[in-house]
């Protein structure tokens, strides 16, 4: 049986041989698998009200208008309870099999909602809040189209861009200790070191959600892995600001930068290199038998006479 100490280096050793990169997915990876197995749990005894605030408040409101996904206030009036604790549980799926008004949300929003880890039971605790909750509330009108543009247009502040980038690569630690977002996600952007590909790519996240959307996003997580990876670290107001100036900022500038392939440079270098190498020693060879066989000859001439 072998020693713990030794058991232990070894695993050092090994940990140590792997990319920062590497080293991240993974981290972020156990998250994830943390987060789906223990959100049940989690959800588990809370009331409806609980499983809203911490699965659905992120990208939905109940009378106060569209965020990320749609109001909600209503929403058993249009949509059988069968239908929405399918819709609820894999949105995607729905879309998969062709169902007709779930292609539509789709085609409308953009995006798929994440798959919830929810019993049928505690999805029926929701819609039952949802329900209660909506009652004689009426959806806030859309912010008009002149608005949104104008405020997608609005250049964001350059020390608020630099410092959620700074947050976003983990340059500068989030204030409550969570981790740093490229853990996960990747942009599109020569400035910005690569990052995870275990989430959403956000190069082009700030149209499709809006700067209310990402805000809400960011500051309630209503993702499994994010839940789980910032339970008790919730991001400040002035991150929270910064991370979306910086994807704003990613954004505008997305159609000047060019594209990734750091998997084919470094593979092209490397082949460069050996290339070079096997030059440089095939040209030292043959210099060191030029002048072995040159001095023989010499000093055979020098004996001779």
């Amino acid at each position: 049986m072998r020693d713990p100490s030794q058991q232990y280096n070894e695993r050092t050793r090994i940990a140590s041989t792997l990319s920062p990169s590497l080293r991240r997915g993974i981290v972020a990876a156990l998250l994830a698998a943390g987060g789906l197995i223990g959100s049940q749990s989690a959800f588990a005894q809370e009331s409806g009200q609980q499983i809203f605030q911490k699965a659905c408040a992120g990208c939905h409101s109940i009378g106060a208008g569209r965020l990320v996904g749609p109001d909600l206030a209503g929403v058993s009036d249009k949509r059988s309870e069968d239908w929405l604790i399918k819709f609820i549980r894999s949105s995607e799926a729905l879309v998969k099999a062709g169902d007709k008004d779930a292609k539509a949300l789709f085609e409308e929003f953009k995006m798929h909602m994440p798959d919830q880890s929810l019993s049928d039971d505690q999805i029926r605790r929701v819609l039952a809040h949802i329900k209660e909750k909506g009652t004689g509330a009426t959806a806030s009108k859309p912010e008009p189209a002149a608005a949104q543009a104008a405020a997608a247009a609005a250049r964001p502040d350059p020390n608020q861009v630099q410092l959620g980038q700074d947050l976003f690569e983990g340059k500068v630690r989030m204030a409550r200790g969570g981790p740093s977002c490229n853990a996960c996600h990747d942009v599109r952007n020569d400035k910005v070191t690569s990052g995870g590909i275990l989430a959403a790519e956000l190069s082009l996240v700030f149209s499709r959600m809006g700067k209310q959307g990402l805000q809400s996003v960011i500051a309630s997580a209503p993702f499994p892995a994010m839940q789980v990876a910032y339970n008790g670290k919730d991001l400040t107001e002035k991150e929270i600001a910064a991370l979306v100036a910086f994807l704003q900022h990613v954004e505008k500038e997305h159609a000047q930068q060019l594209p990734r392939a750091t998997g084919l440079r470094m593979f092209s270098a490397g082949v460069g290199g050996v290339i070079v190498l096997l030059g440089i020693f095939s040209l030292a060879g043959r210099r060191r038998k030029n002048r072995s066989v040159n001095q023989d000859i010499y000093d055979r001439q020098i004996r001779s006479e």
